[in-house]
């Protein structure tokens, strides 16, 4: 009987590698695994590089993340939003790195490499320091940049509803960058606020098939880890 549900965070994570490249979906704090995230600061990977939408708020998840100095990298959209000071002192004291891309873009790359596209253009980044170094073309009179596609070793992304199988539901907007980075990586872990037995799930419902995804673990939103 297939079943990708696992019983901790520790068993959910096992295997996530130093030096790993590590999708988190989320907008803020909507629909991020913040008990996945924390759960590598006691697993111990370690110089990872951080795929995200901005850099964490407070003093968890993320933000808990880079103050254990676990990250070495970040790609993200907005790392100055209100609450990050963590990731703003790293920066200005040098000791991590950060690409800027713009959120569309950011979506895009990891969407690409989920449908096996290695890079696309896109007119975004045009004539900034954003294009800089890229590939640049013109297409009937407008100018595009090459944008590569992004691929992670490890996704962690938060469900509404998973069955056993793995297919999971999202609500509103706790969709956001979650389905894009369950295609993109090679091992996706989920967290689900809910659980559902196999057939309970509208087909038309289910936004990430349980193919994209490789382990589930149960986390009610506000329970402690396992």
């Amino acid at each position: 009987m297939i079943s990708k549900f696992v019983n901790s965070v520790a068993q959910a994570l096992e295997g996530v590698q130093d030096g790993s490249t590590i999708l988190l979906g989320g907008f803020g704090a909507v629909g991020q695994s913040v008990h996945l995230i924390e759960g590598l600061i006691e697993q111990g990977a370690k110089d990872l590089t951080i795929v995200a939408n901005n850099a964490g708020y407070g003093r968890v998840g993320l933000a808990r993340l880079l103050e254990a100095g676990r990250v070495r990298r970040l790609i993200c959209s907005f790392p100055r939003i209100a609450g990050s000071t963590i990731f703003e002192n790293l920066y200005k004291a040098g000791k991590i790195e950060l690409e800027l891309v713009p959120q569309g873009t950011l979506a895009e790359r990891m969407r690409a490499a989920g449908a096996g596209i290695p890079a696309f253009y896109t007119p975004t980044g045009v004539n900034t320091l954003l294009s800089k170094n890229k590939e640049v073309r013109e297409y009937h009179g407008r100018k595009y940049v090459l944008e590569e596609a992004l691929q992670g070793d490890v996704a962690l992304i938060e469900a509404w509803q998973a069955d056993r199988w793995g297919n999971l539901t999202y609500k509103q907007s706790g969709r956001n960058f979650n389905p894009v980075c369950a295609m993109a990586a090679r091992l996706t872990i989920a967290q689900t606020q809910h659980t559902a037995e196999l057939g309970e799930l509208d087909p038309e419902a289910i936004v990430t098939p349980g193919v994209f995804v490789d382990r589930v673990l149960h986390l009610p939103y506000g329970s402690p880890q396992l």
